[in-house]
């Protein structure tokens, strides 16, 4: 029997090696492996006898330790066989001979006091001491026992690259287990969260398989897509059996909601699939970024060069292509498998027609990717972004080539622009790079040039990309776009949203002048009313120069436009008003006694009640120039007209 099963990555074996001698030299019976486990092969079954044969594992966690497949499969069994007696701590000791402790995973383990390489004496005292207090070997649990109450997932041969994100997800799902580095004291939801063929679900399964032993109560794996088809396979009628079958059980277990519909459910509505009881932890997997108070988020990302070579076969060129996308490796990777030779399958990953990926799936697996793009300001955006891939995208460049594609105001491309970068950003589709700008991956690009539901649209924007980015056009051309097999390039149509957006700002302003809001008898100021007005169509004015937008006079037959609906209200609504009391209060204004108020001077106008009434007349014209405007932009303030 070993007293310690010394874990430590290859490329610190030099560092290592007086550790070991000093624990020997303490008399301390202590497995290493010279040989090391080969990476990407799991725990081998000699790794597996000797921890069984083991008191417990002492980790060397340097910063590489974590990146070491056989490290942290030798890490996991441990832990759980401590897990297993109430405390994983147990069978774990960790030597830190980093300065930080944010690279030691799992979370109980950075709670724990860690012993110093720089003492050898006081940490062969420390180790010696912990495990004088084991009676026996640890518990290393036999393969192949199943705790799964729903759902049987398989393991997957093809999982590389994730262990440390295994631990994130376990230190997030455990964070309670220790408050004072985590600072909760309950136990806390996680989301998995990336785009489409990330490998969410795998990294999922892959950790119920490995932690099942950390959740007696069992594993519940829920489709979140068929939620109630879910519960019923679960034999249950609602959440109140739910809750009765959980708390009869009375041990923690894992409850994971794989594929959360955010395209289709709100926050709350998700939440509500959590573990119907306190003992339950929740790890959902979802494609958005929005919902932040759903748990603590693990972003999943490509996976690393090594990694992806190896999925792929070991072509750098492929792997280069899908940048580390797991499902597209995964094709591509089978596909080598099967005798297609790379230099093909990189030429068809870029040709016209079907896509690859969905032919190497037999189905369309692509679609999924950008199904969520679903507002117009996302699809724009994401059409801006492939056009300069690889290079980043920032929401000034968006805005410069939408505002040329559509002789947009550049305020009503920033607007755009801006939304469009938020949404995509939200749903995982564009990923930070440097100084503020986004990056496309090059699978969502192949994605959306199979599933673009507007390409004469996508390239349009191109041609407006090439030719504002380079600077080799007048700004104030249109941008073309050119129809195949003719020399014809047609203008694309400018949108109404600069319309819409000035129709918005003085429908706003306007609601809430006091033309508008009735003024009582006896009430406010003339003069306010009469400053009030005037400042209106300064704004007006104002705004439609903002959106470039005309002032002209509406036909009589033709729907309104904020154009005629401006003229109206400036030339023919508020101006005569204006023109005719503005002199008559002035010249009252003038007479005001020096001991006076201008207040009560004013009260006492004769002609004040007819300035009132006519004052408010201009109520029903306003409110209907309102309305005209609700209707171009979409808002409405529910402001009544009157008689």
């Amino acid at each position: 029997m070993w007293d310690v099963f010394l874990s430590y990555s290859r490329g610190d074996v030099e560092r290592v090696r007086p550790l070991a001698r000093a624990l020997r030299d303490g008399g301390l019976e202590v497995f290493t492996d010279e040989t090391g486990v080969a990476s990407f092969a799991g725990i081998s079954d000699t790794i597996r006898r000797e921890l069984a044969r083991s008191k417990a594992l002492l980790a060397f966690y340097s910063t590489g330790y974590p990146e070491r497949a056989a490290c942290q499969w030798e890490l996991t069994t441990a832990h759980l066989a401590g897990l297993g007696e109430g405390d994983p701590r147990r069978r774990v000791m960790v030597v830190n001979p980093e300065p930080a402790t944010d690279h030691i995973h799992p979370v109980e383990l950075r709670d724990a006091r860690h012993a110093s390489a720089d003492d050898l004496a006081a940490l062969v005292a420390d180790v010696r001491a912990h495990v004088a207090r084991l009676d026996g070997p640890m518990p290393i649990a036999e393969p192949g026992v199943r705790r799964w109450l729903l759902g049987t997932p398989q393991p997957r041969p093809d999982f590389l690259g994730r262990l440390s994100e295994l631990w994130q997800v376990h230190s997030a799902l455990h964070a309670h287990a220790a408050p004072l580095v985590t600072g909760r004291a309950a136990a806390h939801a996680v989301q998995i969260r990336g785009m489409a063929g990330i490998g969410k679900t795998a990294l999922a399964q892959e950790y119920a398989l490995r932690f099942e032993a950390a959740y007696p109560g069992g594993v519940c794996w829920v489709n979140g897509e068929a939620y109630e088809d879910s519960l019923r396979m679960l034999g249950t009628s609602g959440p109140d059996d739910l809750f009765a079958y959980f708390d009869a059980i009375g041990e923690p277990f894992l409850w994971i909601v794989d594929a959360a519909p955010v395209d289709r459910l709100a926050a709350r509505e998700i939440a509500a699939m959590a573990a119907p009881h306190p003992l339950g932890h929740t790890l959902f997997t979802l494609r958005g970024r929005a919902h932040d108070t759903l748990g603590t988020p693990v972003d999943l990302g490509p996976l690393d060069a090594p990694h992806a070579r190896v999925l792929v076969g070991g072509d750098e060129a492929l792997a280069d292509a899908v940048d580390g996308h797991p499902l597209a490796l995964g094709l591509l990777g089978r596909a080598v498998r099967a005798g297609h030779h790379p230099g093909t399958l990189y030429d068809r990953l870029h040709a016209r027609g079907r896509s690859l990926l969905d032919t190497l799936a037999d189905e369309d697996v692509t679609g999924a990717v950008v199904r969520d793009v679903g507002t117009t300001d996302a699809a724009d955006v994401l059409r801006c972004a492939a056009a300069l891939h690889p290079l980043p995208l920032t929401v000034e460049e968006a805005e410069r080539i939408l505002a040329a594609a559509d002789r947009a105001p550049r305020i009503v491309a920033r607007r755009r622009a801006a939304s469009g970068v938020r949404e995509l950003r939200a749903r995982g589709l564009l990923t930070p790079a440097a100084d503020e700008r986004w990056s496309l991956h090059p699978v969502t690009q192949h994605a959306w040039h199979h599933h673009d539901p507007a390409p004469a649209r996508t390239e349009a924007l191109r041609h407006a990309a090439l030719r504002t980015l380079c600077g080799r056009r007048d700004s104030r051309d249109p941008a073309t776009l050119a129809f195949p097999g003719t020399r014809r390039e047609a203008p694309m149509a400018a949108p109404s949203e600069s319309e819409r957006m000035a129709a918005y700002d003085i429908q706003v302003e306007l609601v809430t002048r006091i033309g508008v809001q009735e003024l009582a008898p006896g009430t406010g100021s003339l003069r306010e009313a009469l400053t009030s007005l005037k400042s209106l169509i300064d704004f007006t004015r104002a705004t439609l120069h903002t959106y470039s937008v005309s002032l002209e006079r509406g036909s009589q037959t033709g729907a309104p436009t904020v154009q005629s609906l401006a003229y109206t209200l400036i030339n023919e609504t508020i101006r005569p008003f204006t023109s005719t009391w503005h002199p008559r209060l002035a010249a009252h204004e003038a007479r005001c006694p020096a001991d006076t108020a201008p207040h009560d001077h004013e009260a006492a106008w004769p002609k004040g009640d007819e300035m009132r009434a006519e004052l408010a007349a201009l109520r029903e014209p306003l409110v209907r120039i309102a309305e005209g405007l609700g209707g171009i932009s979409g808002a409405d303030f529910g402001v009544a007209a009157t008689g």
